[in-house]
Parts: C-alpha cells; sequence; structure tokens
C-alpha cells in the first residue's frame, strides 16, 4: 500500500471521528439556545469535515499511484513470462535441431549375407521389363524355437493327447 494512501484513509477517519465532539457540543448548545456555542461548534465541525476531504483526496491519489505500480509490476512480470517461454521454446528447437543432426541416437540395421542374396534376386530386372522384379524365389518355412534358434522342418510334430 502506497503511503499516501494510509496517510489519507487514516486521516480521514481520525477527522470524522474528531467531528463527533463538536457535534455533541452542538446539539448540548441547541438543547440549551446557546447560538453562540452553537456557532463555534459547527466551525470546528466545518474545519474537521474539510481536513476530512483533504485526506481523503490524499487516498485517492494514494490509490491511482498503487494502481500505476501494480500495472508496472504486472506487465514487468508479463514480458518476463514472455521471454522465459520464448528462452523454452529456443532451447526445445534446439534440442530438437541436435537429435535432428546427429547420429548417435539413431538406430543401424545389418542385413546378413542371406538376405544380400535375397534382395539382390528380388531387385534384378530382365533387360526387356525393368518394372518388373523377379518373385518367384522359393523360400523355406521356417520354425522358430522360443530361444531364436531355428528348427528344421524335418522333425515331425508330435502330439500326446490323454483323456
Amino acid at each position: 500500500m502506497h503511503v499516501k494512501t494510509m496517510e489519507g484513509l487514516i486521516g480521514a477517519r481520525t477527522n470524522m471521528e474528531l467531528l463527533n465532539t463538536p457535534f455533541r457540543v452542538f446539539k448540548e448548545a441547541r438543547r440549551k439556545g446557546d447560538t453562540a456555542m452553537m456557532e463555534r461548534a459547527m466551525g470546528y465541525m466545518g474545519d474537521f469535515h474539510e481536513d476530512a476531504y483533504e485526506y481523503k483526496e490524499k487516498a485517492d491519489e494514494g490509490m491511482k499511484k498503487d494502481a500505476e505500480e501494480t500495472r508496472k509490476i504486472a506487465e514487468e512480470q508479463r514480458e518476463e513470462a514472455i521471454e522465459k517461454r520464448r528462452e523454452e521454446r529456443e532451447k526445445l528447437e534446439e534440442r530438437i535441431a541436435e537429435n535432428r543432426n546427429s547420429d548417435t541416437n539413431t538406430d543401424t540395421v545389418e542385413i546378413s549375407e542371406e538376405g544380400k542374396v535375397l534382395l539382390k534376386d528380388n531387385t534384378e530386372t530382365d533387360s526387356t521389363d525393368s518394372d518388373v522384379t523377379k518373385t518367384d524365389v522359393v523360400k523355406e518355412a521356417v520354425t522358430y524355437t522360443k530361444t531364436g534358434e531355428t528348427v528344421s522342418e524335418e522333425q515331425d510334430p508330435s502330439i500326446s493327447v490323454s483323456v
């Protein structure tokens, strides 16, 4: 809270409370019919009332300055947040570019000699028909065990059923 705001609020409250005394004196003087005392009490009430409004104006000025400071702080925080997001985005883009350019995180595939021969056989073309590939290569069916070893087809599968 701005100093002027605090000073204004406290001053206005104090002067409004100080109005009670001359107002009480005014009521008593009116009851007695003492016009001179009534006029003096009214003078004091007017002074306190004017002071209260002066302090109210100070409080208004202080609140305006508070609002300006709050606006400035909010703007600075917004700019900092924007800059932080911009930096994070740039870092992310740099990491993405590094990942695209680096070969250390890529997987490699090795083709066995059998695979190379099959690939060569399948991609050879006749001199008359260059768009057609050979697909008449005979492939043997291979069965694999749980450990990944191949099992020849010469073994007859055995099935045992008990009832």
